[in-house]
């Protein structure tokens, strides 16, 4: 698939499910961890073809509230990794024109690490190349009780209330819904990543595990979604 095809039908903004690491891991006889390690590596690989086919808000679900009850070494782990892709990322990031920003909660991080979250959201927002929305420390249910609450708070008339006002209260304000939805590992499921969000949004699920999941398993994706009739409810006239 060549990226200048088909321009009218590819997502402006897509999720992905990274899903596979332990399990690729295991089947190379790795620790889990290095399953992590190596899904990591492919991130970049993916937003550089992200990139040339177009695509301009990618949102990552890099780990949920849900996460924090696998076994403690992993999630130190887990925790680890992030901090070093972002010593080492976030400047090659930056020169590539990404704009970073977080998805999720503050709370749990350790300092160091919401520092560094904090200070690449700073270095990057002005930038105009493709978005980065990274899902850490995230979960569908509770931004949507978030918003709630935060709607209380600020005494807002229950009658003024609309899917348009309620959407400024999450995470994702000011953004467009995504258009489609990549789940890699084969699980059919959201598991509670962006629900509100992808009420419309085309699903797009591959048994490849996220650290294989490359540019032309990218394009089996694009070519699937391309194929799909979105109507949003709508007869088709």
């Amino acid at each position: 698939m060549d990226p200048g095809d088909s321009l009218s039908s590819i997502p402006y903004h897509i999720g992905i499910i990274m899903d596979g690491n332990g399990r690729w891991a295991q089947e190379h006889g790795l620790p889990r961890l290095e399953g992590h390690r190596a899904g990591t590596d492919n991130l970049r690989r993916v937003l550089e073809a992200c990139g040339e086919y177009g695509i301009k808000i990618v949102t990552i679900y890099a780990f949920s509230t849900e996460n924090w009850q696998r076994p403690l070494d992993e999630v130190k782990g887990l925790m680890g990794i992030l901090e070093r892709v972002m010593e080492k990322e976030v400047e090659n990031l930056h020169r590539e024109g990404v704009r970073l920003r977080h998805v999720g909660e503050m709370q749990g991080l350790s300092d160091k690490l919401r520092r560094a979250v904090l200070d690449a959201i700073e270095l990057t927002k002005d930038n105009e190349g493709l978005t980065l929305n990274v899902a850490f420390n995230y979960g569908g249910r509770a931004e949507i009780v978030r918003g709630a609450r935060r709607l209380l708070e600020d005494d807002v008339d229950p009658g003024s209330v609309d899917e348009e006002l309620f959407g400024r209260y999450l995470y994702t304000a000011g953004m467009p819904d995504p258009d489609l939805i990549i789940r890699t590992g084969g699980e059919m499921r959201l598991s509670n990543f962006l629900i509100w969000q992808s009420a419309y949004a085309e699903y797009y699920s591959t048994p490849t595990y996220w650290p294989d999941f490359d540019k032309e398993e990218l394009a089996k994706a694009l070519q699937a979604y391309a194929q799909r009739d979105r109507r949003f409810g709508r007869l088709k006239v």
